[in-house]
């Protein structure tokens, strides 16, 4: 859910970009004027608009929390703590971001492993936010990307676990009722496991 510069849907995780700018209409007709567009500090397109702790764009000036930075290195081990973490408070939509940076850099053999692992964590995001379709779509999509790994389970994630997770979750989205983001988050790792084992060369 990362905002590509023309708005258009996730090229990693399949997520919907989030709504406009919420300028509203004003009444009589301005002429037009281009709004520059928001960059980072290193000179790209970046929309700069506060977030809530689901992601959801705040008008500019408001207080919100703080996005994760683009781009930070980090091994498998970090990126999942780190993501654990952002899910553990309640921050699906930034645990996403970290696991879409480490889908960025994974070799070939791993990246539908980053990138379910992302499509969890936007799930839970739209589950939270009460969007039930986008929600179970996005679990399915994640649920389906990890599959291949059941039987290898690199890193020590818990593979069967999350698509049971997700499984769970989807059937819960049936039914009336909201999801707390925190008291729903998914464990990344089965207990005790620490592991850096890759997947081998056939990409499981």
């Amino acid at each position: 859910m990362r905002e590509r510069p023309d708005g258009a849907v996730c090229e990693h995780c399949g997520a919907g970009a989030p709504d406009g700018d919420g300028d509203g209409d004003r009444g009589a007709p301005a002429p037009a004027r281009p709004r520059r567009r928001d960059r980072d500090e290193e000179g790209r397109a970046r929309n700069a608009r506060p977030r809530d702790g689901l992601g959801r764009p705040l008008p500019y000036g408001s207080p919100g929390v703080a996005r994760q930075p683009e781009g930070v290195p980090r091994t498998p081990a970090q990126s999942l703590t780190e993501a654990q973490r952002l899910l553990d408070g309640g921050m699906p939509f930034h645990a996403h971001e970290v696991l879409e940076d480490a889908w960025k850099a994974a070799p070939e053999a791993e990246r539908e492993l980053w990138r379910g692992l992302a499509q969890l964590a936007v799930g839970l995001t739209h589950a939270a936010r009460g969007n039930a379709t986008g929600g179970t779509a996005l679990l399915d999509r994640g649920a389906a990307a990890l599959a291949p790994y059941t039987d290898t389970a690199p890193y020590g994630i818990d593979i069967a676990g999350l698509m049971a997770w997700a499984r769970e979750l989807t059937g819960r989205l049936t039914r009336p009722g909201t999801v707390d983001a925190a008291e729903s988050a998914p464990r990344l790792r089965a207990p005790g496991e620490m592991t850096e084992k890759r997947p081998t060369e056939d990409g499981v």
